[in-house]
């Protein structure tokens, strides 16, 4: 799992650099015009590689995941996931709202500030839920996709181990009632970010339906009705313009899935590397903490050292900061977590995969 979790947390990351250079900028990089030329007029992928690293991590979510919740007590399970996932990032949120009230970051949604309730909000991703929207840490919302997606498996566990084939397809149907529910509802009664839950979650389902098919959980004709479900929301959640980026997403979320199912079990040389299983240990904190750096490191820098110069301080500034939010955070958690709550089970074994994963470990 270690290249395809390295091969995420770049797509994530390129991401927000061809967002920030064409769309906020309105300047460009010859590598964002290769990317263009290979990857989306060539390939048809979503404008900026949007959602590509998300719905790796989502569908990596997905597969190891639904492991643990088949094997582990519900209570356990949830404990077990979510514990893992604060620590890092309640770090990131409070040097997220220190940045923007510093004046040295802005808001990742319409705002100039961040109030007092607003941020402690942010603390448990209740700002996400407010209308219009408070953002002060806008890669963090992929966590709640993550939590759904973890206290749905603790709710249907009976369900999973019993009929597993039933937990996508029941999910996906669950998801499309959401959409359909905002959609049709009187505007003060909807909840908007639930909408952007319920289109993600067909990454994670998938991640879910893979795991289950090499498992041998789930039959040839219950895989293609599960698979048909998923691609289902995705059609609604794009017709009825919930997706933020254009309107390739199935496309995507296939090539992406195909990209996942091939390259999960590939370990050669590369899958090996000290640099694949750097990115990948530290995916989550590179997750958490990238856009917090990377905006000034490069606007700092663009002017002495030019756009590719600019870039690799930006890399580096990323990395460094991942190291720190990595070493000073998420392990000594891990363990201390680890030790206390579930002595029985090492460091890392089947941590959840985030939006981002995290130290072989926990969970962009």
């Amino acid at each position: 799992m270690n290249l395809l979790r390295c091969l995420a947390a770049f797509a994530v990351v390129y991401s927000h650099i061809s967002f920030y250079l064409i769309d906020d900028l309105g300047t460009g990089w010859w590598g964002i015009d290769l990317t263009y030329d290979v990857l989306i007029a060539g390939a048809g992928l979503n404008n900026h590689l949007s959602f590509v690293g998300v719905a790796a991590f989502m569908m990596l979510t997905g597969m190891l995941i639904t492991r643990s919740a088949i094997r582990e007590r519900p209570g356990r399970f949830l404990a077990a996931r979510i514990t893992r996932l604060i620590p890092a990032f309640w770090v990131a949120i409070a040097l997220a709202i220190v940045l923007v009230r510093l004046g040295i970051n802005g808001m990742f949604s319409g705002h100039t500030g961040v109030g007092n309730s607003e941020a402690f909000l942010s603390f448990f991703l209740g700002a996400f839920f407010l209308k219009p929207q408070v953002a002060v840490l806008g890669v963090a919302w992929t966590l709640a996709v993550q939590i759904a997606f973890y206290l749905y498996c603790a709710a249907g566990r009976s369900l999973l181990r019993s009929a597993p084939a039933a937990v996508p397809v029941l999910g996906a149907a669950l998801c499309m009632l959401v959409i359909v529910y905002n959609l049709y509802v009187p505007e003060p009664y909807s909840v908007p970010f639930l909408s952007k839950i319920a289109a993600t979650l067909p990454a994670v389902f998938l991640g879910q339906i893979a795991y289950l098919a090499w498992a041998g959980l789930i039959s040839v004709p219950a895989l293609l009705v599960a698979l048909l479900a998923q691609a289902q929301v995705v059609v609604l959640a794009t017709d009825t313009q919930v997706y933020w980026a254009g309107s390739s997403y199935l496309w995507t979320i296939a090539v992406v899935f195909a990209c996942v199912v091939l390259v999960s079990r590939v370990d050669g040389r590369i899958a090996r590397s000290r640099v694949v299983k750097w990115v990948a240990t530290r995916s989550y904190a590179i997750y958490l903490i990238h856009t917090l750096v990377m905006y000034r490191a490069y606007e700092n820098t663009v002017p002495f050292l030019g756009e590719t110069g600019a870039i690799v301080c930006l890399l580096v500034a990323v990395g460094l900061a991942a190291e720190l939010l990595y070493r000073g955070v998420e392990m000594p958690a891990a363990r201390w977590i680890n030790d206390r709550w579930f002595a029985r089970k090492p460091v890392g074994a089947d941590g959840p995969a985030v939006a981002a994963p995290a130290p072989q470990s926990a969970s962009a």
